[in-house]
């Protein structure tokens, strides 16, 4: 297992104490650590492989920070760690580049799974996503996108996007659209070749991007129907 040479920021010293003892043994080993982004001196040669920051007792200057650290370190993935999920600050941390976006109610080994997914390339959200993006995302979206844009992708595939923000799996979107899933994988390969993502919770990242957000009345309910269409 490779050490991946991890940063930690954050104000309560505590916390951070904390995550550090949770993470020793695994491979994410802390080289650093600081209560701002903004005032910790960075070795020229430091490489860290993944940045960690505790949100909740800074949550003022999160853009800000996110720039600065893909100013410096624009390999290196960036995870928030938060008490809540705002929607807003959600939203804001996706545009300014985080990998992900952790509650700080995670066990520890979703901690590492996620932690290492994200080191893999992958990008990781909580599993409520969907929820917020149905319920809390409207405010957040540039009010300059039509709303039937569909960007290139067919109806069908617009609305396996609607089931994927809503967090269904294959086997309900294939009940809701009365299909088959072997069908819902077709289109569904389609649409992410498509938005450039490679996988469905990218895809529901990029719907909250772009203001696709689930329409109550443009999906049916969950038929037991599955036939193919």
């Amino acid at each position: 297992m490779d050490t991946v040479p991890t940063l930690l920021f954050g104000r309560n010293k505590l916390f951070r104490e904390g995550l550090k003892s949770l993470l020793k043994g695994s491979q994410f080993n802390v080289i650093g650590e600081s209560d701002d982004v903004g005032m910790m001196d960075f070795p020229e040669d430091i490489e860290p492989g993944l940045i960690l920051i505790d949100l909740s007792s800074n949550p003022v200057h999160i853009v800000d920070d996110l720039h600065h650290l893909g100013s410096v370190f624009a390999d290196s993935p960036v995870v928030i760690l938060n008490d809540n999920l705002c929607s807003n600050t959600l939203a804001s941390c996706l545009a300014a580049g985080a990998a992900g976006y952790l509650m700080k109610d995670i066990s520890l080994d979703a901690l590492l799974i996620s932690l290492q997914l994200v080191v893999l390339g992958e990008k990781v959200f909580p599993t409520h996503l969907a929820a917020l993006l149905v319920n809390g995302v409207a405010n957040t979206v540039p009010a300059n996108i039509p709303p039937d844009n569909s960007f290139g992708l067919s109806e069908r595939e617009m609305q396996i996007l609607q089931c994927l923000v809503q967090g269904d799996s294959n086997k309900l979107i294939a009940n809701r659209l009365s299909i088959t899933e072997a069908t819902v994988k077709v289109h569904m390969k389609s649409l992410l070749r498509k938005i450039n993502v490679s996988n469905r919770t990218q895809a529901a990242i990029w719907a909250l991007n772009n203001g696709l957000l689930p329409n109550a009345g443009a999906l049916p309910s969950n038929p037991d129907s599955s036939s193919s269409r």
